[in-house]
């Protein structure tokens, strides 16, 4: 029998740990990552006997173990249900798959507690490295940046404000594009709809937007700047075009949505008015849905090349792993008017 006084042996690797408690080496990695949903409190206590026994250290053999052998990448998507993210994801599955490495998806539904759970079982499932398409502050994705884990977030930046690894666009300068759009078209009263401001990615818009149209000495007002607390960005826009639609009907009117899905949502709320888009009002979305141009070509938005950003994605990993440094990628935007 194993002497349990005996120092940590540097050779004890998580399969030996398997071995010796009679459980698959995910499990083990499970009870480790403090997953312990999945399993009895019996092999729960053997899995942390063998580790005892073994001495076995998780961190420097788990890293090892994740650096070199994984095929693994983890890719957490906020809402599946946004075409754009569908495209994200077969963009970087399929730049993945060319590198021999394999994505696994899951969506976190925006929520906090939902990515936890994923960021754990990722862990526990050795992921080479975990692409956050739209973080979210959380416990466990603070502790695991802490830990210095091979972390790459897309489209919104670290949530905690940290420089780290990042691929997306130059979203103020977009927003600030809009808002020259709207000066061309003589907009007089114009508005915004906006999903989560915890969101780089929309904050920036926002902001952007804002400040080019303050530039031009055309403030939007607080008022004008609406969201509401449905999570369904199509919600978002029905809801809230109602009120950005009080103004007189003789005012030029324009509505700055940050994605495609709050302007579809928009325009439901407006033509139900029996106002026209975009002869009454004006439109412009985020994100140039690929099949905008079938279904929405009354809308005006901004194009994010979604296609491209496997290959940044494969790009980015490929220097993190190499431990150089990744500074941002940032990609080209264009304003489609229709």
């Amino acid at each position: 029998m194993t002497n349990r006084h005996l120092p940590p042996s540097r050779g004890v690797s998580i399969a030996t740990v398997a071995e010796r408690a009679g459980v698959s080496i995910a499990t083990v990695s499970r009870i480790m990552n403090g997953i312990t949903n999945k399993a009895s409190g019996e092999t729960a206590e053997r899995v942390r006997q063998a580790v005892a026994e073994l001495g076995y250290r998780p961190g420097s053999v788990g890293r090892a173990l994740q650096a070199r052998q994984s095929r693994l990448v983890a890719l957490l998507v906020p809402n599946l249900a946004n075409p754009a993210m569908a495209t994200i994801a077969a963009s970087v599955e399929a730049a993945l798959r060319r590198q021999g490495l394999v994505m696994v998806l899951c969506d976190t539904h925006d929520q906090p507690d939902i990515q936890d759970e994923y960021l754990l079982e990722m862990r526990a499932q050795l992921v080479r490295a975990t692409v956050l398409l739209g973080a979210v502050a959380s416990a466990q994705l603070s502790a695991m940046a802490a830990d210095g884990e091979a972390l790459l977030f897309v489209n919104r930046r670290c949530p905690d404000g940290t420089p780290r690894p990042y691929i997306g666009i130059d979203n103020a300068a977009a927003g600030r594009e809009v808002a020259a759009f709207f000066l061309s078209r003589g907009i007089v009263a114009a508005g915004v709809i906006h999903g989560n401001l915890a969101s780089s990615a929309t904050a920036e818009r926002v902001a952007g937007f804002c400040s080019a149209l303050a530039g031009a000495g055309k403030v939007v007002t607080a008022g004008r700047i609406t969201t509401c607390d449905a999570t369904d960005h199509v919600q978002i826009g029905y809801r809230c075009a109602g009120a950005l639609l009080a103004e007189p009907a003789s005012l030029r009117q324009g509505i700055f949505c940050s994605s495609d899905l709050i302007a579809y949502g928009a325009h439901r709320a407006i033509t139900e008015r029996g106002l026209r888009v975009p002869e009454e009002v004006t439109l412009v979305g985020f994100d140039d849905n690929p099949l905008n141009d079938w279904v929405a070509p009354w809308l005006t938005s901004v194009r994010v090349p979604y296609d491209r950003f496997g290959a940044a994605v494969v790009q980015a990993l490929s220097a993190i792993w190499a431990g150089r440094a990744a500074p941002p990628i940032m990609l080209e935007h264009v304003l489609v008017v229709r």
